[in-house]
């Protein structure tokens, strides 16, 4: 009787957790329809418009480069590109009132790209940042009142199921390499590839590559694809977080991946997005019937 009572409680402290965890998952998926949701989320997405080299004009008017769209100044600046040079100057009259840059009124100077401290040019529901990608320049237009935001319905996702949170085996590569990840406006990024992570689903064994998205990354990155991306899930690609390995990323150990959190990118919401694809390695025959489904605009 002793015995039976010891591995009962075992199983009821086991059963505790894994329901806490799916508890944690559940509050996770509210968050995440509040993040993408919010003034400045993924669903304000309204452009990505490429930078020739020299002036560029923007504004409400017919006559400038990039014609913004909505409720916004007619001429708002001028974003000059001089090789890897980028300036902001004042359009014929001045800047609006309405523009600030960095939470300050505007004024002329050198607008730093998002693989720096980013910029941030705002006007009344408007936001713009300058991206970077491979030799080329965009600025990315965000629209609190846009469309996509204001109608927003909601997510779709699988039902919780404990069976897909799982703990992995950590391989570490010796030395890391850089993963070459290909992104969907055909560029390549060049990202630290720390190891492997390896484990089994369905009998079938199953290795994942991660990346880190910075020098100062405080989680792994996984970009992958399964057999679900046919049925029900976004084609492209869906993306998992992950913490760092319980012996750190250098040595073997173990990871949790709760795939309850797989979650789309960007581009399954906009079509003015840059997102990474999932490196060969990572576009796997098997389903995983979890997480974030289509998303239904």
């Amino acid at each position: 009787m002793p015995c039976f009572a010891a591995t009962h409680g075992k199983t009821t402290a086991a059963s505790s957790a894994q329901s806490k965890e799916l508890r944690d998952d559940a509050e996770w998926r509210v968050q995440r329809a509040k993040t993408l949701s919010a003034p400045d989320g993924w669903l304000t997405l309204v452009g990505l418009e490429w930078l020739k080299p020299g002036k560029n004009t923007v504004g409400l008017a017919v006559d400038n480069s990039i014609q913004l769209k909505g409720h916004a100044p007619e001429y708002l600046g001028v974003i000059d590109v001089e090789g890897s040079q980028i300036k902001l100057l004042a359009p014929v009259g001045g800047f609006p009132k309405a523009l600030s840059v960095n939470g300050q009124p505007a004024q002329e100077g050198t607008l730093q790209p998002d693989d720096s401290k980013a910029s941030i040019l705002t006007t009344e529901n408007l936001t713009m940042i300058v991206l970077h990608r491979g030799d080329r320049f965009a600025l990315r237009i965000k629209d609190s009142q846009a469309p996509t935001r204001v109608d927003f319905k909601g997510l779709h996702w699988y039902p919780l199921e404990a069976k897909y949170r799982i703990t992995a085996k950590w391989i570490p590569f010796t030395p890391p390499h850089t993963a070459k990840i290909p992104t969907i406006i055909g560029t390549t990024l060049d990202m630290p590839a720390p190891g492997l992570a390896e484990f089994t689903l369905d009998g079938k064994t199953i290795q994942l590559e991660p990346v880190l998205e910075g020098p100062n990354a405080k989680e792994l990155f996984f970009i992958l694809r399964d057999a679900t991306s046919h049925t029900t899930t976004y084609e492209s690609a869906r993306f998992l977080y992950a913490q760092f390995p319980d012996h750190g990323l250098d040595k073997p150990g173990t990871i949790v991946l709760d795939f309850n959190r797989l979650q789309n990118p960007p581009c399954a919401y906009t079509p003015y997005a840059t997102c990474p694809l999932p490196p060969f390695e990572n576009r796997l025959a098997v389903s995983i019937p979890a997480g974030e489904e289509r998303y239904s605009h």
